[in-house]
């Protein structure tokens, strides 16, 4: 399977997760890996996969095409985008799964899911990317 950055995801027992980094000095988190702290400005940072759920902190929907160098499918449709907090972590922006207004609210919980970015990649098959999608069964 080909990503449009294979840094990104880590495979993990329960599936796939994000990777990010953590610094050994104050336990900040960071999306995507850092050499550096940002809370602490510490250098000792370990590579740590993410939490694959978490909840919608915020969303909206982008209802048009972005301008270039977006590469993403010809036929464009609008998506859902939001920031999806990981407990104890950290926020990650995100393309979501759904991007049906009254089918998302703010504190929904949520889970990492590999999605398509766009059709064909160097080797003639789709690139992916993550996207985070409603837990199923979930309800306000």
């Amino acid at each position: 399977m080909t990503f449009v950055v294979d840094s990104l995801l880590t495979e993990t027992p329960e599936g796939p997760a994000l990777l990010g980094s953590r610094c050994t000095e104050c336990s900040a988190h960071t999306f995507p890996r850092q050499g550096g702290c940002p809370r602490c400005t510490g250098t000792a940072m370990e590579d740590v996969p993410l939490a694959r759920t978490g909840t919608l902190w915020t969303w909206t929907v982008q209802g048009f095409r972005p301008k270039p160098p977006y590469t993403g499918t010809p036929a464009y449709e609008p998506y859902g985008v939001g920031y999806v907090e990981l407990a104890d972590q950290l926020l990650v922006e995100a393309r979501l799964t759904e991007s049906e207004p009254d089918r998302l609210w703010i504190g929904m919980p949520m889970e990492i899911v590999i999605s398509p970015f766009r059709d064909a990649a160097d080797d003639g098959g789709p690139t992916h990317t993550f996207a985070f999608a409603p837990v199923t069964g979930a309800d306000r």
